[in-house]
């Protein structure tokens, strides 16, 4: 099985004015990406606006990811939702594009029990033979997977990861404590990255690196390397920017830094709006600190 460790990038999608699949900024992105030598790609993420993408837009964004990585870079494709069957679907329509494994969030809105994440994970493992990362995000999706429950999952020899983005520290040491060496704990956020490190965690599923891939994909290194020194100082550098991208919901501080920064258009789907003109000049004030502007 592929393991998903160092800097993987959750990709945001890029949309043109009249709202639709900006194909050629995505392309330049991916190619940012890997010019900059990121670990690995994940597209139609939450990052990546994929509540508002149709199954048909979700397959093409994957598509043209997969035709730009062309082998160099490993697409781990975000496939979740709160219908079962319908994420086993995509997984097997993923799979048979050629993705390198899936990253699925935990059903949203129905809050399954835990033995209800168990079984729905097994099922997803069952219908696609890809590896699977586990995406646990209690702060968007009401449910949170205890560490007992990846440990169960952790047994299926194609569930090979989480990325655990609950910001509960403990949690996270508890999960790292308890998961078989192999099973690769991430963090999905980019301020935790360096403190999960130090507890095994194996890298980061990333926001800031759709800015910086080098600089992210520099401190994940560095913490697989155990050099925490200089994984500090970078963690140092770039903390504004890592606070700055949730100073709203995530993607709209991050698309709106890439716009300011010309990687593309200022556009979002709705629900998701453009910042306030507040937290534009927040967003503005760090970019040119950093730089960037």
């Amino acid at each position: 099985m592929s393991r998903f460790i160092g800097c993987g990038t959750a990709l945001v999608t890029p949309f043109r004015r009249d709202l639709s699949l900006d194909e050629d900024a995505l392309r330049r992105l991916v190619r940012r990406q890997i010019e900059a030598g990121i670990h690995f790609l994940v597209p139609c993420g939450t990052t990546g606006e994929s509540p508002t993408l149709t199954r048909q837009e979700r397959l093409r964004v994957v598509e043209i990811t997969l035709d730009e990585a062309k082998g160099k870079c490993p697409v781990l494709a975000g496939c979740g939702g709160y219908n079962t069957a319908e994420v086993i679907g995509l997984a097997r329509e993923l799979e048979a594009m050629g993705v390198d494994g899936l990253l699925s969030v935990t059903p949203y809105y129905n809050k399954p029990t835990q033995e209800g994440l168990y079984q729905h994970y097994r099922a997803i493992a069952a219908a696609a033979r890809l590896p699977i990362v586990v995406y646990s995000v209690m702060g968007r999706t009401g449910v949170n997977v205890e560490p007992a429950t990846l440990r169960r999952l952790a047994e299926i020899d194609n569930i090979v990861g989480v990325k655990e983005a609950s910001g509960n520290i403990a949690q996270m040491a508890q999960i790292c404590a308890t998961v078989p060496e192999g099973f690769d704990v991430l963090s999905g956020d980019d301020s935790i990255t360096v403190a999960l490190a130090a507890l095994g965690g194996r890298g980061i599923i990333s926001v800031a690196s759709n800015e910086i891939p080098g600089p992210m994909r520099a401190l994940a290194q560095a913490c697989l390397d155990g050099d925490f020194a200089a994984a500090r100082r970078l963690q140092k550098q770039w903390l504004a920017l890592m606070e700055v991208n949730f100073v709203e919901s995530n993607p709209i501080p991050v698309k709106a830094a890439m716009a300011r920064m010309g990687l593309l258009e200022p556009v979002w789907r709705l629900p998701l709006v453009p910042p306030s003109s507040a937290n534009m000049g927040r967003i503005e004030r760090v970019l040119s600190q950093a730089g960037l502007i």
